[in-house]
């Protein structure tokens, strides 16, 4: 061996082994073991590794995606328990300091845990002694765990949400069309769902399951392409093959009004209050007040095919459109331009939805072509993420008490698929249909969906609790969730009750026995 070599070797040992005292005697300097000069090569300390175990961590940061996504996916109990024995291991084995399970539906659950830890493979640094911690085991307790390890066993486990697989309902709906572009299933607030079949309206009531037909279109040659309830529930329109659109009241069950001005199938449906907005395959979006005469409508152009889907935002001061020309525009109240153009999808763009629960996020799903799932920030014109389903997006719908999506699928899954935003994990995982899940709609209370497809069959699910989410934004600064929506006429009608039992109780005050 170099003699030179071994000098250094044994100087450091000798540093090492020196007690802090004897260094302060001998001369030695007072420093941090960074700056202490061990040679012109770095050897690894070896005392203390556990090699087995650095290897294994080291190789923890290369995932593949397939287990990435089978870790996304670890919602039923014993992938929690799994979960919470990773954390246990990394307590005991790497000090990792874990005092609480990680939720298995974090997007970043698996970056959290491994950054509580920073050991690395090898160590070029004076091994010194080191200070106890709250994470070592007390020399009087039982139990071979370490406080932290208890803490973490301690630690409230959130229960998991069970969402049946199995429907609670199946009704027949023959003559149901297969066909993309057309909206025939819709649920009314007053608890209705109505539906296309050839060419009649049926209406079926969710509280007594008693159904009624509404219209019947085959008197005048006609079919119907897309059913809409306005927001009370109380008026539902019907477009139609040959490019007009109806509007019949529910309860008396006759029909209003019948407005023109598309010269092909209107497929396409959405109320804004008052005012109606249809798309049709003339590529043409009409606006028209119910109230005013059949004239009076904006005419809004900018798709170059036929329009498939239309939503209204919730504050009512946007309309979302997507079209077959693979095109998602946003359009206001007082432009007949589109404000905001998106086109990264590669199919047509059916399924819109706005998020009830953050200003200006709205969701779009692609078609067969596509397959995609994507949100945009309108406020900023800005994509914000996107996630492949692997299968042709049909309809999307939020949850209004949670922070959570549905939408159903077409080629080739013909499955029904809940996410939790905005990690995009699926939540569940519903299949049932055997063609195209081509129609969805909410229920009033927000709980349950039904679904339509090519088999003639309608389906319910319930997928969403009623439990608001905890973690919605409540700063004084977002203004969009302390003002409350408007409804005039309910907000007139309450306000009258107030001042009604208010006059009572001050004008005809109660004897007291």
């Amino acid at each position: 061996m170099d003699l030179d070599y071994e000098r250094r070797l044994l100087r450091q040992i000798n540093h090492q082994n020196v007690p802090e005292g004897h260094l302060s005697k001998s001369g030695y300097a007072a420093c941090s073991p960074v700056t202490v000069k061990s040679g012109d090569r770095f050897i690894p300390t070896r005392a203390g590794s556990n090699w087995s175990i650095n290897f294994h961590y080291a190789n923890e940061n290369c995932w593949s995606p397939n287990q990435n996504q089978r870790a996304k996916d670890a919602s039923t109990d014993t992938g929690k328990d799994a979960v919470a024995y990773a954390a246990l291991l990394r307590n005991e084995l790497l000090g990792a300091g874990i005092e609480t399970v990680p939720d298995p539906h974090t997007d970043d659950r698996r970056h959290t845990i491994l950054m509580q830890d920073t050991h690395s493979l090898f160590r070029y640094t004076i091994h010194t002694k080191r200070v106890p911690s709250d994470s070592e085991i007390s020399p009087y307790s039982l139990s071979p765990l370490s406080n932290k390890s208890h803490k973490l066993l301690r630690s409230p486990r959130k229960p998991a949400r069970k969402i049946s697989k199995i429907p609670f309902k199946v009704l027949d709906a023959p003559e149901l069309q297969d066909d993309f572009y057309l909206n025939l299933v819709d649920w009314s607030a007053g608890n209705l769902l109505s539906v296309g079949l050839g060419a009649c309206v049926y209406l079926w009531s969710a509280c007594t399951s008693q159904v009624t037909r509404l219209c019947d279109l085959s008197v005048d040659g006609d079919s119907v392409t897309s059913v809409c309830w306005n927001e009370r529930g109380s008026l539902v329109a019907v477009g139609t093959h040959k490019g007009f659109v109806q509007i019949w009241d529910a309860a008396g069950g006759r029909k209003l009004t019948s407005l023109e001005g598309h010269s092909a199938r209107v497929g396409a449906l959405a109320w804004n209050g008052e005012q109606l907005s249809s798309g049709s395959r003339d590529r043409v979006i009409l606006q028209r007040d119910v109230r005013t005469p059949p004239p009076m409508e904006r005419r809004l152009q900018g798709h170059r095919q036929e329009v498939c889907g239309l939503k209204w935002s919730p504050d009512h001061q946007h309309l979302a459109s997507g079209g077959n020309d693979n095109k998602l525009l946003v359009w206001n109240s007082s432009s007949l331009l589109p404000v905001q153009q998106y086109s990264d999808h590669l199919a047509a763009v059916k399924a819109i939805a706005w998020s009830p629960h953050q200003h200006g996020l709205l969701a779009s799903g692609g078609g067969t072509a596509d397959r995609c799932l994507r949100f945009w920030n309108t406020l900023t014109g800005q994509a914000l993420q996107s996630t492949d389903t692997g299968s042709q997006v049909c309809n999307l719908a939020w949850s209004k008490h949670a922070n959570e999506l549905v939408s159903t699928h077409g080629y080739s899954q013909n499955q029904i698929l809940v996410w939790k935003y905005p990690s995009l994990t699926q939540v569940a995982k519903l299949t049932g249909h055997s063609y195209r899940v081509l129609y969805l709609a909410v229920s009033p209370d927000g709980e349950a969906i039904v679904t339509g497809a090519g088999d003639e069959t309608l389906r319910f699910w319930n997928v969403f609790s009623k439990t608001r989410c905890t973690k919605e934004s409540k700063s004084v600064l977002n203004l969009f969730t302390r003002i409350r929506p408007l409804d005039r006429e309910r907000d007139h009608s309450t306000s009258f009750t107030l001042t009604f039992l208010l006059s009572r109780f001050l004008f005809y005050p109660v004897k007291c026995q």
